[in-house]
């Protein structure tokens, strides 16, 4: 595997890394992440296939563009792989051609070849979409030994609309799905949060998908309103420093859900994930410290399956909510992963408005909040 990196910014590429040997014209795929605004551009697209003429280009807007060890807005990071010993195969599916997130989910993993996917990489649409919806679609059609990562598209911190594309259909409303093949290739994923629990256990008693109306049979908002003390008048962002943890009916892992919205006239809060009734849930709260820790834990999980050797290409997604939260202290968590790492592997991802990774060693897809998700990648 040889890798290229680059960046957009201040108006003009420049070459950050690349490996000895690297052939433009060879590559495979190019992960595109940056900007939305920059993402609209045309001429910018047609710079990166100018530069990647065989390639396919997986393009995804972001809340924050990660490369190297630095986190940076307003950019385009562009990491082009050529792979020596394996292939890739993308599909792409656009929300309007279904009936909801679920069947696209389920279209759109159908559209890969089964046969020896190893591992397949899922960049959608973050307000269009329905991401716990998206995960069950995903999960039903997908090979059983295959493992199902990505992360929903970010708007900065506007959420209004979001990009993603492959090749040249890029707009609103898509989702793609990159497959990995190949028995040279190695894949691995970890995904980890860190954040403290406090307050009892409660149960979810009405809910409507993503939307939470009452915790105990009384005003979710009510309640969810009695624990944040001074903070409540600054609903809803402060709701980004109390995401909760919700343990659904038959799992034994905890998910962590994130609200994006509350709706004062209902007593209700909108998540960015699906909130079952029956689930149980508590409220978390940020420890900066165990934030970044849970970031080299994901990148050691993620390096579990190469047997100890180290990765070529680290994935990293991580949640907008936690670089609204560390502010100055992001680059942090990023600098935590490398770490583990070490300077031979190269770094890319995104701020998201979701991160899509299976729980510990499992192979079904899950859709996290409020987490570090790293994906690893290595050919012998």
């Amino acid at each position: 595997m040889k890798i290229k990196q680059a960046i957009f910014r201040n108006n003009e590429w420049k070459q950050v890394r690349d490996a000895s040997g690297f052939d433009a014209g060879k590559s495979q795929l190019v992960l595109v992440f940056g900007a939305k605004r920059l993402l609209l551009d045309p001429e910018r697209r047609r710079e990166i296939r100018n530069e990647y003429p065989s390639a396919r280009l997986i393009f995804g807007s972001t809340a924050g563009e990660i490369l190297g060890n630095n986190v940076y807005d307003e950019t385009i990071v562009a990491t082009a792989i050529e792979f020596e010993k394996s292939k890739v195969n993308c599909a792409v599916a656009h929300i309007d051609e279904f009936a909801n997130s679920y069947e696209a989910g389920k279209a759109l993993i159908k559209k890969l070849e089964a046969n020896g996917l190893l591992s397949v990489l899922v960049i959608a649409d973050g307000t269009k979409i329905n991401g716990s919806e998206l995960v069950m679609g995903l999960n039903l059609n997908k090979p059983q030994e295959a493992r199902i990562v990505g992360g929903l598209a970010g708007d900065g911190g506007d959420f209004i609309s979001t990009l993603v594309g492959l090749d040249e259909s890029v707009g609103e409303g898509y989702l793609v799905a990159v497959g990995f093949y190949g028995s040279e290739l190695k894949a691995g994923s970890g995904s980890l949060g860190g954040w403290d629990e406090f307050g009892p256990e409660r149960v979810i008693t009405k809910s409507d998908k993503n939307v939470l109306y009452e915790i105990d049979g009384k005003s979710a908002l009510a309640l969810y309103k009695t624990y944040l003390g001074p903070y409540e008048k600054e609903l809803p962002g402060s709701a980004f420093l109390f995401p909760l943890a919700i343990t659904v009916e038959g799992a034994k892992e905890k998910l962590v859900r994130t609200i994006i919205s509350i709706d004062e006239k209902n007593q209700s809060m909108t998540f960015a994930g699906n909130m079952p009734e029956g689930s149980k849930l508590r409220l978390m709260k940020a420890n900066f410290d165990r934030l970044i820790d849970a970031s080299s834990d994901a990148a050691r999980d993620s390096s579990t399956t190469l047997r100890n050797s180290t990765p070529e290409l680290a994935i990293l997604i991580s949640c907008v909510g936690r670089k609204i939260i560390l502010k100055e202290r992001v680059y942090e968590e990023i600098e935590a992963a490398k770490n583990v790492f070490g300077r031979d592997t190269f770094l890319t991802g995104f701020y998201s408005y979701g991160e899509l990774s299976p729980l510990n060693n499992g192979t079904m897809c899950e859709l996290h909040n409020q987490t570090m998700t790293i994906t690893t990648l290595s050919e012998n």
